[in-house]
């Protein structure tokens, strides 16, 4: 009968999971699933991330998508503080965001219209592009040879993120546009893209002419806007100027003049220049300001170039080179490198691991010591067996389904995401107080439901082993237990049939030891007898199922607040009240339990909704705790290296039982703390008790997929995975080369 109670555990952790509502796409977009691309980390079908810049690929087609109709469609990119793309023409150094299309036939895209970019000077040098955040639209051009219900968008974008370093970043894009729908939801992002790009005007008599070191600009014809402005010139010619040198700019009535450093190693003799002037110095972020667009014949001859330079700078080439090593040295990592087959194998470990988790112990324990029980022959407890076992892996099948479900949906979810919901740890919460308040005897079941339903145990012992099974996998499911970081890191990013195998192998891994001993007759013959002590046994059980509530109590707290758990504890005190009266006889079972009812009931509508209403109370970033921790951020961690300190972070959460003893032992040694102070060395908490979606990225980024996760990062270096389990050794070890 108790393992009745195992499918109110999976009801409450897949009605919580359904509860986490896809991330909503523009308009009727469907969006397919992907995998994740280059150096970046996806987010959804249609944006990815990393801790330099978050590109996302937008629509607008308030009118659908028929043939003959155009649609705007673009990527934009919101770049970190200090971080910037580039435009067209790089200027001295970079180079411009590629955007590759893939659409179906009878639908074209036209060129990126580019926005006005900013001047970012680097010393004598200049580069030209975009800060803050800026989208690059294109056109969709819907042919009317075009045929099919929705038009399947497919993007493959580059671009090079810079600040003092460079780093190299790339994504596939995928959306499904109906074509009788209605994408009207970026809308105003188009808008803005539309008024931040430059007005073509013609050139008039306006002219270029270049001589031995400088070309000079004579523009007629500009907007009253921009007289008597200072000016900013932007050609779209990359490699005839030098964008970084001091140049001259006067108005001579509505005429624009300027004289500007030709490039000694100028790649280009164009007889007409493209070029957009704006006004300098433009404040804000994001694209600059609007400007004009002309397209200026060259009078006269250009001067013989000097010899070629490399096609980037050397400033350039070294960050390039440095961010190739790094990326083939995190290729040849052992999270990356890791094959299927190693994958089940460490599945398989991780699942007997498993078993000794604090609350599935006591679990496995009170299903072997059904061995003793008289009438079961050899033949029933091996269907328990093999029954137990297809409850642990058919369940291990179902969250692995459900994880790989809702992240093709959008959500960034890792493997316990279950626990990050404060309806689900209240709801385990409540489970496992019944079974205590049940092995302790305060109450049977067969007292409380009627005689059909409390005699199931004895009459289907197969199918409450089956039910034991999938309580088993809802107690011992948050945490990743050692060899099972890798395996599941991989799963995410396998075929689903491939993942999915992987899941199965690990319940597997769990069932295993019942399994076995189901069918080892020796085994149950080693048993003691049956006698009174298994009742004192039982009695005995009930303390870890307290303890276990205790801990759920306590990652209550840490989602809801201490208000949460105290109201979640009021409950559990007056339900066991409840389950007490139901034990008594005549007036006073019926006086005291109603009253008991009724005090649930209030309870549940006073405080109930404080117990699943996360506060958000956790430490700001870059706040020192205590042991010198602080709460990681993408950006301070980035910071951080900026500095030039190595970073150790701590992937945590308060529902992993390996986590919080790691924290305890190897990461409070203070020997342990002083030499990674002696190094320099930032200490950094990554908290996953409640749904992050940049902790879930991070860890995406590590091959991995669940809690604990240690790493160790530098400049220019792969980072460095440890081991679940961690001791002081092997950390020193890491810290060796530092």
């Amino acid at each position: 009968m108790l393992a009745l109670l195992a499918m109110a555990a999976l009801a409450a952790g897949l009605a919580a999971a359904q509860g986490l509502p896809p991330a909503p796409a523009p308009g009727g977009l469907s969006l397919p699933g992907l995998a994740a691309a280059g150096g970046s980390r996806v987010v959804s079908p249609t944006v990815v991330e990393s801790p330099q810049a978050r590109a996302e690929l937008l629509v607008h087609a308030p009118a659908g998508a028929r043939p003959g109709a155009r649609v705007q469609a673009g990527l934009q990119i919101s770049h970190a503080p200090e971080w910037h793309t580039y435009w067209k023409n790089a200027g001295d150094s970079g180079l411009p965001t590629e955007l590759q299309w893939s659409l179906p036939p009878g639908v074209s895209a036209s060129p990126i219209d580019w926005p006005t970019p900013r001047k970012f000077p680097i010393g004598n040098l200049a580069n030209y592009g975009y800060d803050g955040t800026v989208l690059l639209p294109v056109t969709l051009i819907i042919g009317p040879e075009f045929q099919g219900d929705a038009i399947d968008i497919g993007l493959q974008a580059s671009w090079l993120v810079c600040r003092r370093e460079c780093i190299p970043e790339e994504g596939r894009f995928q959306l499904r546009l109906p074509v009788d729908g209605s994408a009207a939801g970026a809308g105003a992002a188009f808008d803005a893209a539309r008024q931040a790009r430059p007005a073509d005007r013609p050139a008039g008599s306006s002219q270029l002419q270049p001589d031995d070191t400088a070309l000079k600009v004579v523009l007629d014809g500009l907007p009253p806007s921009l007289r008597g402005q200072r000016l900013e010139l932007f050609p779209e010619t990359p490699g005839v100027i030098e964008p970084g040198a001091a140049w001259t700019q006067a108005w001579d009535g509505d005429r624009w003049t300027a004289s500007i450093p030709l490039s000694p190693h100028r790649s280009d003799s164009p007889a007409e220049m493209a070029l957009v002037v704006a006004q300098a110095d433009a404040p804000g972020k994001g694209p600059g300001l609007p400007g004009v667009r002309m397209e200026v014949p060259v009078q006269g001859n250009w001067p013989a170039p000097a010899p070629l330079p490399a096609a980037v700078s050397p400033a350039l080439q070294a960050a390039l080179d440095a961010n190739a090593a790094r990326a083939a040295a995190a290729t040849a990592s052992p999270a990356s490198s890791l094959t299927f087959g190693a994958a089940l194998l460490g599945a398989l470990i991780g699942g007997l691991i498993l078993n000794l988790m604090p609350c599935v112990f006591p679990v496995l324990a009170i299903k072997v010591m059904g061995f003793t029980r008289p009438g079961t022959g050899a033949s029933g407890h091996r269907a328990q067996g093999l029954a137990y076992t297809a409850g642990v892996v058919l369940s291990f099948l179902a969250l692995g389904a459900l994880l790989l479900t809702l992240r093709a949906a959008g959500e960034q979810l890792g493997w316990g995401f279950q626990l990050q919901s404060p309806a689900v740890v209240a709801s385990l919460a409540v489970l496992f107080t019944l079974i205590g308040l049940n092995l302790a005897g305060l109450f049977e079941f067969g007292s409380v439901l009627p005689s059909s339903v409390a005699s199931l145990q004895a009459r289907h012992p197969t199918g409450d082993a089956f039910l034991t099974g999938v309580l088993a996998t809802a107690v011992a499911s948050p945490c990743t237990a050692p060899f099972m970081g890798a395996s599941l890191g991989l799963a995410i990013a396998l075929p689903a049939w491939q993942a999915l195998t992987i899941f199965a192998v690990l319940g597997l891994g769990m069932a295993l030891p019942y399994l076995a001993a189901s069918w080892a007759p020796a085994l149950a013959r080693a048993l003691p007898r049956p006698g009174p002590w298994m009742e004192r046994f039982r009695q005995f059980m009930a303390f870890p199922m307290f303890a276990t509530v205790v801990w759920l109590l306590w990652v209550l707290g840490q989602q809801t607040g201490i208000d949460g758990a105290a109201a979640l504890l009021m409950l559990l005190v007056v339900l066991a009240l409840l389950v007490w009266t139901l034990k008594l006889q005549g007036r006073s079972r019926l006086v005291l339990g109603g009253l008991s009812l009724a005090g649930l009931l209030w309870l549940g509508v006073s405080v109930g909704p404080g117990v699943v209403r996360p506060v958000d109370d956790a430490p700001a970033a870059g706040v020192a705790q205590a042991g010198g921790w602080e709460a990681w951020t993408p950006e301070l961690q980035a910071q951080r290296l900026a500095e030039g300190r190595p970073v150790f972070v701590d992937f945590t959460a308060a529902w992993c039982v390996t986590c919080q003893f790691n924290k305890r032992t190897t990461l409070a040694d203070a020997s342990l703390l002083a030499d990674m102070a002696g190094k320099n060395m930032a200490l950094m908490r990554a908290d996953w008790t409640r749904r992050d979606p940049a902790v879930t990225q991070a860890l995406a980024g590590l091959g991995r997929n669940g809690v604990p996760v240690y790493a160790i990062y530098k400049n220019g270096q792969a980072p460095v995975v440890l081991s679940e389990v961690l001791s002081v050794e092997e950390v020193r070890a890491a810290l060796a080369p530092l």
